[in-house]
């Protein structure tokens, strides 16, 4: 199959900005006859295709859901029944923060990272080693909450991190990171001393394919939309 057969696909299913049963199908087909060493090129061509639409459109919930749908039709049979590798981690304690190092240290790829707020130097001192490895690395973060005291937004910003805030009146209340695109972190917890030592807060951590692809696509969806 030739890549720009698949986008043609793509841009018909769009239309309406949702992908029926039938288009799924469809687009499985399509993708059954690739090799695996397509896929992320196919990934890739939806992600561009959902980009312009976001440019253009300003239904991006429609969008959003719909690309999720479509990195769904990109994933293998077998990975979509895999039993999922999870855990969960609370506190008052240092259960959640070390898992946060712990993931940001043994990312070798690129990391993801979608929080409220961040203010705890132990987690931002993990995430510019991640950026001085040369980790592709991504934030978004809250407005409002990036002029907070002790906020480490700036720190980043200032060491090449790329960052992105959101541009709402509204809070940008999400406290989730992906690692190498094969494992979620998400939860109540925002990445500051306070959730570690005081907050009753909660972290799971996941492998399911279908968490991640699910968190992945909305990531890449918000990210676009904040250009």
């Amino acid at each position: 199959m030739k890549p720009h057969h698949f986008e043609d696909e793509l841009r018909k299913t769009l239309v309406d900005q949702r992908l029926s049963r039938s288009e799924k199908k469809a687009l499985k087909t399509l993708v059954a006859a690739a090799s695996p060493a397509d896929l992320p090129r196919l990934r890739s061509i939806a992600f561009e295709v959902a980009k312009r639409e976001l440019d253009e459109s300003k239904r991006t919930k429609n969008v959003i859901e719909w690309l999720e749908e479509v990195m769904k039709t990109l994933l293998p049979d077998d990975a979509m029944e895999a039993a999922p590798t999870s855990g969960a981690y609370f506190s008052p304690g240092a259960e959640p923060l070390q898992k946060i190092r712990g993931l940001l240290a043994a990312a070798q790829e690129r990391v993801e990272i979608c929080v409220f707020t961040i203010t705890d130097d132990r987690i931002t001192k993990e995430v510019l080693a991640c950026h001085r490895r040369g980790v592709d690395l991504r934030v978004i973060t809250d407005d409002d909450k990036s002029f907070d005291r002790g906020s480490d937004i700036q720190r980043l910003r200032e060491a090449g991190v790329p960052l992105r805030v959101d541009r709402s009146e509204h809070h940008m209340h999400h406290k989730f990171a992906l690692f190498d695109r094969r494992e979620l972190l998400t939860g109540s917890y925002n990445w500051t001393r306070s959730a570690a030592n005081f907050n009753q807060e909660n972290v799971v951590v996941t492998r399911d394919p279908r968490l991640v692809s699910a968190f992945a696509s909305m990531f890449d969806a918000f990210w676009a939309s904040l250009a």
